[in-house]
């Protein structure tokens, strides 16, 4: 078929529900795993069609303007090992820049909009793990003394705010002020414990900014923990080909996943939620033990192959998990993570699921995807395995051998995507052993393991390979 034939992807063209579902869930951070993950869970819910989406981007992408060309629709391609799969998705009813802050204020201030949920990285939030905001970064400090200024009469939409806290305090600030109502916040990024973090972080801003936001914050909002599990890797000028050849829709903002999807929910929904459970969403009490089997096995395995894949020159997950070191170190750091998760959850089975996962090379999940934002991902992923291990008196040569590569890394190449970069640079720069301040930069506790450390300097210095030699 030639893709001459195809037509241009809108709403009259495709057939899509008319009017719109209205807009009941807000969302910041519209790349491609929001669209591959939640608006699919939601698209899915057993009530689904009365749950559009208003989304708000994160970054200056362009991908707004792409998705406002096609009226919010794309198509998502579910790629196995076997073949392609397509859907078009119909339910993101509203695209904003997130710079739009009167959206913002107006998405807010709408009484049938009860759900916020996000996916704007780990560093996008501005919070540490323990729930203090990163009161030293200046873009929030700005943001946080724009809020804390306005008195009653002055407008909300003329502000410029800048970051992922600040663009959620305005909206919630216009929520009060509109009086409509409760709403549930619902983090969707890696971070443990994400809704008890960003409840945290939002709640000591306000204090800074508002003793009436605090309050309305306590009253009204409820924060939602979730594990969140789909590779989406970037779409390429391939994908958009393909869509075209086998659908005949010119679709400029397709998403490619795999098959498989999970999405794990801890919280309260105080004015509702979409029925998410019929599309395999899992609700539990206690979050804790399903992010780390997620956070340690199946992110903590691709920082491992996206660190050692590099190193020896692959590309994607499916390039790295074929080369026998890299699987073996996988196999290696599963083996400690396991002594600090439940029995009952599977994870014989979700291991293997895991490898079938990376075994699929139609994904192509690259490496360098993986490798960014790298602090952040040892923190969460790496870090906890190996301290834990050592205060069972055990060692973690995985663990070891993944923060040397990374540190490897860093020292050959200097510069590259990192919300904490500067932090880098200046241990790179001027620290009389990187190593060592690379380490403490990732965690801090790992530096007493003095085992540990000498083990990282001693596979940095010598190029070694997981396995020749013990670790002590």
């Amino acid at each position: 078929m030639r893709v001459s034939a195809a037509r241009v992807l809108t709403r009259k063209a495709f057939g899509a529900p008319h009017p719109s579902p209205p807009a009941r869930i807000a969302h910041f951070g519209l790349g491609s795993f929001h669209r591959a993950h939640q608006a699919w869970f939601t698209a899915h819910a057993g009530d689904g069609g009365e749950w559009g989406i208003c989304a708000f981007t994160g970054r200056g992408s362009g991908i707004a303007e792409t998705l406002l060309r096609q009226e919010g629709l794309y198509t998502l391609i579910e790629r196995s090992a076997s073949g392609d799969r397509f859907e078009v998705m119909t339910n993101l009813v509203e695209v904003y820049e997130g710079s739009d802050t009167g959206a913002i204020v107006n998405v807010f201030s709408r009484p049938e909009v009860v759900v916020v949920t996000t996916t704007v990285t780990e560093s996008g939030y501005r919070i540490g793990l323990d729930g203090a905001p990163h009161f030293d970064d200046v873009e929030l400090a700005r943001d946080v003394a724009m809020l804390h200024e306005l008195t009653p009469e002055d407008r909300l939409d003329w502000l410029a705010i800048s970051t992922i806290p600040g663009r959620i305090l305005l909206g919630l600030e216009a929520r009060r002020r509109a009086n409509v109502g409760p709403i549930a916040v619902v983090p969707c990024d890696n971070l443990p414990n994400n809704g008890w973090v960003l409840e945290q972080g939002l709640t000591q801003l306000t204090d800074r900014i508002s003793p009436e936001l605090t309050l309305w914050l306590e009253e009204n909002v409820t924060f939602a923990s979730t594990s969140v599990d789909r590779i989406t890797p970037r779409t390429t000028d391939r994908d958009i080909a393909i869509v075209a050849e086998e659908t005949r829709w010119l679709d400029a903002a397709p998403v490619v996943t795999e098959p498989f999807a999970s999405w794990v929910i801890s919280g309260h929904f105080p004015a509702g939620r979409p029925r998410w459970e019929h599309a395999g969403a899992l609700f539990v009490k206690e979050i804790e033990p399903y992010e780390r089997r997620k956070l340690w096995l199946l992110n903590g395995a691709h920082s491992i192959l996206a660190y050692l894949g590099l190193e020896a020159g692959h590309v994607t997950v499916a390039q790295a998990v074929a080369d026998p070191r890299c699987r073996r170190a996988v196999v290696s750091f599963w083996s400690s993570a396991e002594h600090h998760l439940p029995d009952d959850l599977d994870l014989k089975v979700y291991c293997s699921q895991l490898f079938e996962r990376f075994e699929n090379s139609r994904i192509e999940y690259q490496l360098e995807q993986i490798a960014s934002d790298s602090v952040m991902k040892l923190r969460t992923r790496i870090a906890p395995v190996i301290a834990a291990e050592f205060h069972a008196g055990r060692d973690c040569p995985a663990g070891a051998e993944a923060m040397a590569a990374w540190a490897r890394r860093v020292l050959a190449r200097g510069s590259f995507p990192d919300a904490e970069i500067l932090a880098v640079k200046s241990i790179v720069d001027g620290f009389p052993s990187a190593v060592v301040g690379l380490i403490r930069l990732v965690d801090p506790h790992l530096v007493d393991l003095g085992a540990f450390v000498d083990r990282v300097e001693q596979l940095v210095n010598e190029h070694a390979v997981i396995g020749d030699t013990p670790q002590t």
